[in-house]
């Protein structure tokens, strides 16, 4: 038609590339269909959007407790009120705020950072974010209803013990935050295998962006983190449930295990926080400073270091416990050694200022805010690392102002700045003006306002978690000051909202790149399509858009990987080599689906059932919960042995059922890794009670039955050896051999699991008598709880050689079984050591 600019043959190409793609990847419409997203956009906008939600929420119980505080005698919250405010404060800012936050950040990013489609585990992700926001709603339900948790955001017992705290206040924490860390596990065992895996073909380990370096390491301290403290919620509510006293000194339990792990959680989740807003200002920093990151190789080591700084400094917390003077000067020294990995973070960053040209855009405005505020709270970290100073500032509002001004000051500031930087990602829309700058020092103002003065209000002597003081103490003014500090900062942080709102809707549009970065995330027009990449590039170093500007315009005109899918109606994506980055295979996506949805209801409602008490309604719930999961595991692979699919540039690659260490593999690699630390978290409690109490084992508290201990080691063995002789049978094609093998490693569990039962049988006390006894039952019930599933388990892949999932050219279903049998082995091997070695020393 004339008039009309007449369309190439490459752009019709690029166009169709582009319809066809984004059919594909789109979220489901409709009323409902929605709730069935998969893809990792959604659902990590899904995810910031909530967790933004709750950082509100726990905004306006910040403004309640300065009100409280801001003078002498305050009647506005009475205690009661005031300890459910205080408590849900920092549950909320820290538990559904500021790890979700990093959670849908990197869910969202790192795909587009890496050069990939979509993360290794779509469905994976949608199960974490309905976890993270049944357990969240349940603990501002219980807030609205007045029931909330009001022992402390760190839940110290025993004032979170049943005596103290007799109503279903405590439950609530420790059960909604139980489902909310759920969600924490599935996206860190998600980031773990996709910066390892799904990356663009070329990226090798050195040449990922530093923000995956950051991330990675984020997801595996999570890994390692978080088991302490479900395994302290879960022992908690055991003992406020059925009485098993683990933290009750008359029946032999400590209050300090609790103490202990919640720090081996709670001081690495002060690096989990710290560490993906570090690696913003390392995103940002070079972007606007016109030059590559200093010191790359540099910073990497600094942050593996730092992973393993930060799991020596949990008693840095409990310096007033009383624990041993040499454990003070150790705890003391680790405390000042993790300043090295940071410092020398900082250090790169000043070279990078100084190396470069400086843009004052408004992102970096942000970035030398938080400069300002994390330098500051790492010299008020150094002194209460000093044991006789924190014996004088500790538990007073000295420490509160010290922890706002790292993990607030220190997560808020390149929070913001990485929002401000990444707005075009989602609206299409940039602008540096508005209501920016002015929110900027309104929130840096106010900030400072308020917690600076609080060092003075903590040297004065004012202790925290109190909910009024009386005159004449000195306190009035400073606590009058920081009052009106945190409305201001209110006030700043309602501005930063406006302006994200006044940008979406009349900012000017901005084509690709806006910013004139280098990473991979730009490569793609603004706003983002639903499948990222048209055709996935090829990376040859740690800037691929600086080194070739037309990445963008190759990459969306299909001269890349994969331009379109190999099968249609099918998503794909690269899955590379871990070390090199060379192409590994064809990594097959699912589409969206209800599973997750409801797998998330049916934990949550397991959970609440147990909460009010209805255990048989939990034990069903739990029952389906397996079932749903068993349907979702079902979905995946093959029925038939695959043949090498064209991925472009001359290259055949299979996909990834055909391939042994799949996504799957990797996957149960790092749940086990978790679940390691969760068998070592619960023989520490074990070990560190019998340290701590007197003439333990009591005597006489049970019997050991050599006969059970046989019925576990034979059944255990049956399921090691039975999977190790499936993996063989299948290779050799002997399909009838593998069922026999299966079989055997299936009875083999449900035989051990039987035999853990039994071993409660041989109390000759109640498990509620003694903190032994309750020890007992724990590790009963770890080793049960993985003989039973890897039972399960056998029968489950054994239906799947069946019906033709499993083939000697498709042994990923039987190489997973063992890795996870073979571990159960272990780690039954290892409870019916502690149980039975304890007993017969008695």
């Amino acid at each position: 038609m004339s008039g009309e600019p007449q369309q190439t043959p490459d752009h019709r190409h690029a166009l169709g590339l582009h319809y066809e793609l984004q059919d594909l990847y789109s979220p489901p419409k409709g009323r409902f269909s929605r709730f069935a997203a998969t893809n990792h956009t959604v659902v990590g906008i899904r995810f910031m959007l909530t967790a933004i939600a709750f950082f509100l929420v726990g905004g306006v119980l910040a403004m309640l407790i300065r009100a409280q505080l801001a003078g002498a005698n305050t009647q506005f919250l009475d205690a009661a009120d005031y300890a459910q405010v205080f408590t849900m404060h920092g549950t909320v800012m820290m538990f559904l705020f500021a790890i979700p936050l990093i959670e849908g950040f990197a869910l969202y990013m790192l795909p587009k950072l890496l050069g990939a489609r979509d993360l290794a585990f779509p469905r994976l992700s949608a199960f974490g974010y309905w976890c993270y926001l049944f357990g969240g709603l349940t603990l501002l339900g219980a807030l609205l209803a007045g029931v909330a948790p009001d022992s402390g955001w760190f839940m110290y017992t025993p004032l979170s013990s049943k005596p103290y705290s007799p109503g279903i206040n405590a439950d609530i924490w420790l059960v909604g935050i139980t489902v909310v860390e759920v969600s924490a596990v599935c996206a860190a065992v998600e980031i773990m295998v996709t910066v390892l895996k799904v990356r663009s073909p070329g990226m090798s380990l050195m040449r990922m962006p530093l923000l995956a370096w950051y991330l990675w390491v984020t997801a595996a301290m999570m890994l390692a983190g978080f088991p302490p403290l479900i395994l302290g919620s879960i022992l908690l509510e055991m003992e406020r449930a059925f009485g098993l006293p683990f933290f009750d000194p008359t029946r032999g339990g400590d209050p300090l295990l609790w103490q202990h792990l919640f720090w081996l959680f709670g001081h690495p989740e002060v690096y989990i926080i710290f560490l993906p807003a570090a690696g913003v200002v390392s995103t940002i920093l070079p972007v606007f400073c016109g030059r590559p990151m200093v010191g790359y190789t540099w910073i990497v080591v600094a942050l593996i270091a730092q992973a393993f700084l930060s799991f020596g400094l949990w008693a840095h917390h409990m310096f007033t416990t009383g624990i041993p003077h040499l454990s003070l000067a150790i705890f003391s020294a680790a405390s000042l050694l993790v300043v090295i990995p940071t410092a020398v973070q900082i250090f790169a960053w000043l070279a990078t200022l100084l190396k470069g040209r400086p843009r004052l855009s408004l992102p970096m405005l942000w970035i030398f805010g938080f400069f300002f505020i994390f330098v500051s709270g790492g010299l008020t970290g150094v002194m209460v690392a000093v044991v006789p100073f924190d014996w004088q500032v500790h538990d007073t509002h000295f420490v509160v102002a010290h922890l706002h001004y790292v993990l607030v000051g220190g997560f808020v500031f390149p929070v913001i700045a990485g929002l401000y930087y990444w707005t075009p990602q989602f609206t299409g829309r940039r602008s540096d003006r508005g209501l920016g700058k002015f929110a900027f020092w309104t929130v840096f103002t106010g900030f400072n306002l308020t917690f600076f003065i609080m060092h003075l209000t903590g040297l004065l002597g004012m202790p925290r978690r109190v909910y009024t003081y009386a005159a004449g103490l000195g306190w009035e003014v400073p606590n009058l000051v920081s009052s009106i500090g945190g409305f201001i900062l209110a006030v700043g942080f309602a501005l930063v909202l406006l302006d994200m709102l006044v940008q979406w809707r009349f900012a000017p549009h901005v084509t690709t790149n806006p910013w004139k970065a280098g990473s991979l995330e730009w490569a793609m027009p603004s706003p983002v399509s639903a499948y990222n990449f048209a055709s996935l590039p090829e990376v040859t170093g740690r800037d691929p858009l600086w080194k070739d500007p037309e990445v963008p315009v190759c990459i969306a005109g299909g001269e890349g990987f994969l331009a379109g899918p190999t099968v249609p109606g099918q998503r794909e994506t690269m899955a590379v080599d871990a070390l090199d980055g060379r192409p590994d295979y064809v990594l097959i996506l699912p589409g969206p689906t209800f599973l997750p949805l409801l797998a998330a209801l049916a934990l949550f409602g397991a959970a609440g059932c147990f909460l009010f008490g209805f255990y048989p309604g939990s034990a069903v719930l739990a029952a389906v919960l397996v079932g749903v999961c068993l349907r979702w595991l079902w979905q995946s692979g093959l029925r038939e042995d695959p043949q090498p699919v064209d991925i472009g540039k001359g290259q055949r690659l299979l996909p990834h059922p055909a391939r042994d260490q799949s996504p799957g593999w990797w996957g149960m690699v790092f749940t086990l890794v978790f679940d390691a630390t969760l068998l070592v978290s619960l023989l520490f409690g074990y070990v560190f009670l019998l340290s701590r109490v007197p003439d333990w084992p009591p005597p006489a508290m049970i019997e050991p039955d050599w006969l059970v201990a046989a019925l576990i080691l034979a059944g255990l063995a049956a399921a090691a050896v039975g999977t190790q002789g499936a993996v063989g049978a299948n290779g050799q094609g002997k399909g009838r051999a593998r069922g026999w093998w299966l079989a055997i490693a299936g009875a083999g569990g449900a035989a051990s699991a039987i035999g853990f039962g039994l071993i409660l049988s041989l109390l000759t006390a109640p498990a509620t008598s003694h903190a032994y006894a309750a020890c007992v039952v724990a590790l009963s019930l770890f080793g049960g709880l993985h003989a039973g599933l890897a039972a399960i388990g056998s029968g489950f892949v054994a239906a799947r050689c069946r019906a033709g999932f499993v083939s000697r050219a498709r042994a990923g279903d039987l190489l997973i079984l063992r890795l996870f049998c073979q571990f159960s082995a272990g780690a039954g091997l290892i409870v019916l050591v502690a149980v039975y070695l304890a007993a017969w020393l008695a």
